[in-house]
C-alpha cells in the first residue's frame, strides 16, 4: 500500500540487527498454505530404507535421494568452513504419517515430536536430537503438487542448513543469533544447493530453470504473516527477504552464506497505524493509480532531470493498455506508450484480479516499470527489448527502495515487496520491453533483476544489469 509516510513505514529497507559473524540455528518448520508456480519433476528417487518410518513411496524415494545428495554436498562444502574437519553426518532422518498415531506398525517414537500429530503439515530439525523429521503423509504430497518436486529439494536442504549451523557452533553461541536472520542463512545454504541441482553436478538430482522457480515460489508461501515483526522469536522472513537469501546462495556458496552477519538487511516489518492494519496493507486500484502516480512523476522526473534529460509526466489514461502504431506488441496491462507520452492501464482483466489476489504493490510494480521506459526515452536510452524491459525493472526496483524517503510522500506497508516478488515469479509483464519483448524468461532472473534496482539504486539500472 503507498500511504503518506507518516502513517506507515518511511523506507522500504530499514532493519539491520547485529548478529554473529558466522549463524547457527536451534531449528524451524515449515509448514504448507497457499499455491504458487510449478517446476518439473527433479528425480525419480533412490531407496529410502535408511529413513525410519519410511513408507517406501515415491515421496520418501524423492526425500532419500535429496538427503544422500545433501550429504555428499556437505562433505565437500563444510570442510573449508570448518577448518579442514570432515562433516559429521545427520544421526538420522524420520519419515512421519501423522494419521498412523497409535496404530499397529506406526513404528518408533520420533525425536523432538511428543505427540507425532504435531509434525503435521510440517518438517523440521531438531538440534537436540541432531534429526529431521518431515510429514509424509500431508507435507511432501502438498509441495510436489503445488510447486513441483524442487520444492521437496528446497524444504529439505534448508533443514539440512540447520544442522550446518550447529556444527559451526563452536562457542555455543548457537542461542544468541536472531531467528530470522538464522533462516535467512538456512535459505541461503538452500540455495547454494540448488545451484548445483541445476547445473546437474550432484548423483541424483536433476532440474531446470522452472524447478528453481518452483523451489522460490514454495519459499514465497512460507513466508511469515504480513506485519509479523523481524524480532518475533519465530520470524522467518517475509517472501523478499527469503528469496534474496536463497539467490545470494545460488549466484554465491557456502561462504557467502556462513560470512552472514551484522551487515544483513531486512525488509520484513510490523504495521505502524492501525488503519494500515485493517486495510492489510492495500488500496483499491483505482485510488493506488492516483495516489501513485505524482509519487512516480517526482521520482522518476528527479533522476531523468539529475542527468541532464528533459522531463514531462506521462498522462494516465484507464481504458486499453494499447499504443497507437505498436502492432502486435503488448506490454502487459500497463503500458507506456511514447506518441503521446502516457501510460496506460487496463483496469479490468487481469490487473484487476491479480491487484485482488496479490495485493497493491502488485500493480505498483507494473507501474513503476512503465514510468521506468518512460524515464529511459527521456534519457535517450533503449526501452525496446531485452535491453530496455531490464532496465526498466531494475528502475521499479530503485523506484521501490526510494519509497518513503527525501522528498517521498508514501511509504511502503510491509507486505509490499512480497506483492512485487509474488507478481515477478507469476508473470513477466513488468520485464517487457515497450515492443512486448520479456527480458527475462523465468522468475528467478527478474527477481533478480529487481533486487538489482533495490540494492544498487537507478545508477546499477542505467549502466545494465
Amino acid at each position: 500500500m503507498m500511504a503518506p509516510v507518516g502513517g506507515t513505514l518511511g523506507r522500504a529497507v530499514v532493519v539491520t540487527l547485529a548478529v554473529l559473524a558466522v549463524l547457527l540455528t536451534s531449528g524451524c518448520a515449515f509448514s504448507v498454505s497457499g499455491r504458487a508456480v510449478a517446476g518439473p519433476e527433479v528425480t525419480a528417487g533412490i531407496d529410502p530404507s535408511f529413513v525410519e518410518g519410511t513408507d517406501g513411496g515415491d515421496d520418501d524415494r524423492l526425500a532419500a535421494a535429496v538427503l544422500r545428495d545433501l550429504e555428499g554436498f556437505w562433505g565437500e562444502a563444510y570442510p573449508p568452513l570448518a577448518g579442514g574437519q570432515a562433516f559429521p553426518p545427520l544421526r538420522g532422518y524420520h519419515s512421519v504419517d501423522p494419521s498412523q498415531r497409535g496404530r499397529p506398525g506406526a513404528g518408533a517414537a520420533v525425536p523432538c515430536l511428543p505427540d507425532v500429530q504435531d509434525i503435521e503439515g510440517t518438517a523440521f530439525y531438531c538440534p537436540r536430537a541432531d534429526i529431521i523429521a518431515w510429514d509424509r503423509a500431508t507435507l511432501l504430497p502438498q509441495l510436489r503438487r503445488d510447486f513441483g518436486d524442487s520444492a521437496v529439494v528446497v524444504v529439505l536442504s534448508h533443514e539440512f542448513g540447520h544442522g550446518v549451523q550447529s556444527r559451526l557452533d563452536r562457542d555455543g553461541s548457537l542461542g544468541r543469533a536472531p531467528t530470522i536472520l538464522l533462516e535467512a542463512q538456512a535459505d541461503c545454504y538452500a540455495g547454494v544447493f540448488l545451484r548445483r541441482v541445476r547445473d546437474g553436478a550432484l548423483p541424483d538430482l536433476r532440474t531446470g530453470a522452472g524447478g528453481i522457480d518452483g523451489a522460490m515460489g514454495a519459499l514465497i508461501t512460507f513466508r511469515d504473516p504480513v506485519g509479523t515483526s523481524p524480532r518475533n522469536a519465530d520470524a522467518h522472513g517475509n517472501a523478499f527477504d527469503r528469496v534474496s537469501s536463497f539467490q545470494d546462495g545460488f549466484d554465491g556458496d557456502a561462504r557467502t552464506c556462513a560470512s552472514m552477519g551484522g551487515e544483513r538487511v531486512f525488509t520484513q516489518q510490523s504495521f505502524r497505524s492501525a488503519a494500515d492494519e485493517s486495510s492489510g496493507g492495500n488500496l483499491g486500484l483505482d485510488e493506488l493509480i492516483s495516489a501513485m502516480s505524482p509519487d512516480l512523476d517526482r521520482w522518476f522526473g528527479g533522476e531523468v532531470r539529475r542527468r541532464g534529460g528533459a522531463w514531462a509526466a506521462p498522462a494516465t489514461e484507464r481504458g486499453q493498455a494499447t499504443c497507437p502504431g505498436a502492432g502486435d506488441a503488448v506490454q502487459g496491462p500497463v503500458a507506456w506508450c511514447a506518441e503521446p507520452s502516457a501510460v496506460r492501464i487496463e483496469t479490468s482483466g487481469s490487473l484487476a484480479a491479480d491487484h485482488a489476489r496479490i495485493g497493491d504493490f502488485a500493480t505498483g510494480t507494473l507501474l513503476a516499470s512503465r514510468y521506468g521506459s518512460a524515464a529511459l526515452a527521456a534519457l535517450g536510452r533503449p526501452t525496446t527489448g531485452a535491453e530496455g524491459g531490464r532496465a526498466a525493472l531494475c528502475l521499479a526496483g530503485a523506484y521501490s527502495a526510494a519509497v518513503g524517503t527525501a522528498d517521498s510522500a508514501f511509504g511502503l506497508s510491509p507486505g509490499d515487496l512480497d506483492e512485487s516478488v509474488t507478481t515477478l515469479l507469476d508473470e513477466d509483464t513488468a520485464s517487457r520491453g515497450t515492443d512486448g519483448v520479456a527480458a527475462a524468461g523465468t522468475g528467478y532472473e527478474r527477481i533478480r533483476v529487481f533486487r538489482a534496482g533495490i540494492t544498487g539504486g537507478p545508477d546499477a539500472c542505467l549502466r545494465g544489469v
